[in-house]
Formats: C-alpha cells, sequence, structure tokens
C-alpha cells in the first residue's frame, strides 16, 4: 500500500512546496498531499505541520478545522517543522499569547539571546538521548535555522542546539509526534535523512 504524507496548508507557511520536493527526493515512494481542510486530514496516514509564519496567524488559519487537526495529531505520526514544532506547544506568546495545539509540553518565547535576532543560518544539533527521528544522525550534525522563537520545554527534548551562547531545543519527540526547529527540506543530505526517518516509522 501507497503511504500517503500530508502537509497542512495554513496560509502563509511558505516551505510548503519546498518540503514536497524534499520528500519527493528521498525516492522512497509516497502519496503527498497539501491538505486544505478536514475533510483532506482524514485520507493520509502521517501528517507534516510545515514552519513559516508567525504561531498566532498560523493558530487563527486552522481555527475552522483545530479540534480535527489535534485529534489527527493524537493518532498519525506528525511532524512539526520550525514554526510547526511550536505550534505543537500548549501556548506561544509571539504578538501576544496564543493557545497552541498542546501535542508537547512547553509554551514558545523569544529567545533571550544577545546579537542579532532571528537565528539565521547552519548550526550544530547535539543529539541527547535515543530518538527516531534522529536514527542515523551524527551526534553533532549541522542543520539550517531561521528562527526568532524558541519551544522552552524540559520533558519532550531529544536534541538541542546553541545560538550566540544560548542554548536552546532543536528537536522533541513525544510518542507520534516529532518536532524539528530547523528547516530539514534546506539541510542537506541530513535534512534528508530525518525526513525519511519520519516515511519509514
Amino acid at each position: 500500500m501507497i503511504q500517503k504524507i500530508g502537509i497542512i496548508d495554513y496560509g502563509n507557511a511558505g516551505n510548503i512546496f519546498n518540503i514536497k520536493k524534499a520528500l519527493e527526493a528521498t525516492s522512497l515512494g509516497m502519496k503527498i498531499s497539501i491538505l486544505h481542510s478536514a475533510k483532506d486530514l482524514k485520507k493520509v496516514d502521517k501528517i507534516i505541520l510545515p514552519g513559516v509564519g508567525t504561531y498566532r496567524d498560523v493558530m487563527s488559519e486552522i481555527s475552522a478545522w483545530l479540534k480535527d487537526i489535534k485529534e489527527g495529531v493524537l493518532k498519525k505520526p506528525t511532524l512539526g517543522i520550525c514554526l510547526g514544532m511550536q505550534i505543537l506547544s500548549e501556548k506561544g506568546y509571539e504578538y501576544g499569547e496564543t493557545v497552541g495545539l498542546s501535542a508537547v509540553g512547553g509554551e514558545v518565547l523569544k529567545m533571550p539571546v544577545k546579537g542579532r535576532i532571528p537565528h539565521i543560518g547552519w548550526s550544530t544539533v547535539e543529539t541527547i538521548k535515543p530518538s527516531k527521528i534522529m536514527k542515523g544522525i551524527a551526534a553533532q550534525e549541522q542543520f539550517y535555522f531561521m528562527h526568532s522563537y524558541e519551544l522552552v520545554n524540559y520533558t519532550d527534548v531529544v536534541a538541542l542546539s546553541t545560538y550566540n551562547d544560548h542554548k536552546f531545543v532543536a528537536v522533541v519527540e513525544k510518542g507520534n509526534v516529532f518536532g524539528v526547529q530547523f528547516h530539514p527540506e534546506k539541510s542537506r543530505e541530513a535534512g534528508l535523512k530525518i525526513l525519511k526517518n519520519f516515511i519509514n516509522l
């Protein structure tokens, strides 16, 4: 049976097609769909939450089918990318307090760093405990980041990174839910490996 993977479209998530292209580059054979409604969500086996935009705007965009997305995330393997990882949290504070999907613990706050934000570019990701999504990834691999906010979580962390001497959560995993703060679709072979791991779950 061909695996069906759905990428949720919430308006301004500009990396949707880059993610689709990266998934296709894995050569693992699957049907990839862009999801626009709860009806579309029911047709896929796995869910990807893409990551461009703001926490508040994304939660507003998906408000009409929020209940269905929450149910889908609880039942199906789900990968949140960048902002997609952040909205898996309980709440975020980008442009005001906004309730998230509560699929993992914690909240999203502006990075408390000295120097320029957003954090844009390549940074080393350090795996701190075994993880399905990080299987086969070097203990200190580099990935491409682009974010001003971070997920503050102490219970579901599997990898960390550092920017301007500030250590932050890079990867979370809780049951069938996975989140990466970086952009695997922009992270060359290591990024493709992350996507392959998700596909192969």
